[in-house]
Formats: structure tokens, sequence, C-alpha cells
């Protein structure tokens, strides 16, 4: 597989991972037979994987009380599938990015309550950032930690914590992409509020080439149900702008830089392709199909 490729998690009975092209064409399924509740997908394009998380599958409506997530990896053409983070080595894992120069993913933790990197080996785990430590702490949405961005350029790591179902609690955050020698994941003093009481903040991306941030935001209409951007360069203003609506439940993002086009996905089904020259409501490529969390795109 060499051509350009975006890569969906598609929820259902079972759940499967498929790709496709950018114009939703030659849809193939790389993974058949999905547990309950993968959400997060990453692509490493030098060593050819292909990362996905799993929430755990034990959970009372969107919480999941029980330590039980996972992490598994599968060969770009379907093949040698494994566990690398085995069951119980992580919470709730959410989006994950990979650093394929560097051979590590990062991964956020919902009601673990962290932010976590490790080898792509899923060797050598490393709790960046911890939110909260105690049954009362987990049962607070504020401490979630659910999106998550990296710019190993200028080491920084973004992440989001959603705060209540589309209540207005969401914050977007930024911390160095390195935990500082001696420091403790749950009292860092880098730590930023970028940006506070938002609807209900999901899935980000981080474009290197603009100093731009992305992020999708799954609460009420009409800052809700959205995709979302601003610049984060020192010396400028951080301004929030809407640039597509009407998503059904927001939830993965992914870009493409050279193309200067981003992907969409949502519960209801739908992918969607947006020009970044030319935002309007985006063109779906995509649907029918089950509800869709994770997505990500890998270049040729």
């Amino acid at each position: 597989m060499t051509t350009e490729r975006v890569f969906l998690l598609n929820i259902g009975t079972p759940s499967r991972i498929l790709s496709m092209t950018p114009e939703g064409e030659d849809v193939q399924t790389l993974v058949p037979d999905c547990a309950v509740a993968p959400d997060g997908i990453a692509v490493d394009p030098i060593h050819r994987h292909v990362f996905w998380t799993y929430m755990g599958s034990s959970h009372v409506g969107e919480d999941f009380m029980t330590n039980d997530g996972r992490i598994e990896r599968v060969d770009l053409d379907g093949r040698n599938r494994i566990v690398i983070v085995p069951e119980g080595g992580t919470f709730t894992p959410k989006q994950m990015k990979c650093d394929a120069k560097n051979g590590l993913i990062y991964w956020c933790d919902r009601e673990g309550m962290r932010v976590v990197r490790a080898r792509t080996d899923g060797s050598d785990v490393t709790v960046l950032v911890r939110t909260g430590s105690t049954e009362e702490h987990r049962k607070d949405r504020r401490r979630h930690c659910v999106g998550i961005a990296i710019d190993p350029e200028n080491g920084f790591l973004y992440w989001t914590q959603k705060g209540k179902t589309k209540g207005g609690e969401g914050r977007i955050m930024r911390a160095g992409l390195d935990l500082p020698q001696a420091a403790d994941p749950a009292g860092r003093t880098d730590i930023e509020v970028l940006f506070d009481h938002l609807p209900e903040p999901i899935d980000l991306d981080w474009d290197a080439d603009t100093g731009y941030l992305y992020w999708t935001d799954r609460g009420n209409p009409p800052a809700g149900n959205t995709l979302n951007r601003s610049v984060v360069r020192a010396g400028e203003p951080r301004v929030r702008e809407i640039i597509m609506t009407g998503l059904h439940e927001g939830i993965g993002l992914a870009l493409d830089p050279k193309n200067r086009r981003v992907f969409v996905s949502d519960l209801g089904g739908f992918v969607r392709v947006m020009s970044l020259a030319r935002p309007d409501e985006g063109r779906v490529i995509f649907s029918g199909h089950g509800s869709v969390t994770g997505i990500a795109y890998l270049d040729s």
C-alpha cells in the first residue's frame, strides 16, 4: 500500500478498521473484528504500522470506570496484529498520536486522568501529565483527558479536558513534550490553559507549517458540533475560529498539510473532507456504515 489512505475506526457489531482513498473510494477492511469501543487511531509511515486504542468493555453509558483499556498494533497490510499495551495497562485510552521519527506513541487516558507516552512496541510507558488520582476525581469530567496533539519540533504537548457532556467546561491545555527532570506528573508547573469554557472539545491536530491548532467539539450548537482552529504562536493572539459546522457528534480529525485539507469524522457515521484554503461545510466522502470515531491520514 503506497498511495494516500484514510484510516477509520468504524463502530458496530463488530467494529472494524477501514481504509479508503481521500476521495472515499476503494474502501477496504484492514481489521474486521475490533472489540467494543475502539476510539483512537494513528499511523507510523516509517515502520508501516497502524495503532489503535480500546476504551474497554465495562461501562455505563459514556462512563468507563473499570481499568480495562488496551492498545493494539497491526501492519499496514493487516498482518502481525499484536497487543502492545495490555488490558489494564491503560484505563480508558482515547485519541493517540505517533511520532514515527522518534519511535514514540502518545495518548490521552480519560478515566485514567492522564496523558501518556510509550515506545511503539508498548514499552517504557511514561505518565506525562496526571490530573487526578482518586475515585472521586475520576467522577469529575473536568479532569478527563481526551484529545491529544504533539509538536516535536518546538517541544510541546497539547490535550483537551472535555468536562461534562455539552457542559461548557472544556479546556485545551499545553505543556512541554517531555516531563521535566524529577517533576511529578500531577504537579507540573509548565502547564498552560490555552482555551477555557469550550462546549465539549474532543480531538486535536497540530499544523507545524502554519502554527495552527485544530480541534473538534461535540457540544451544543452553534459553538459545538464544529471544527475549530486557532493560531498558537508566541506573540500572536489566540482567537478561536469555527471553520466547519453541522457535525453529528464530532469526534476525529486528521490533517493533510501537504494538500491543505482536513478529514473529520463523527458518531453520525459521516466522514467529511474540507479545504483549509477555502473553509466551508466540507464534502461527505463516507457515510451510512455506522458511527466513526478515530481517523488518521497516511501520505503517499
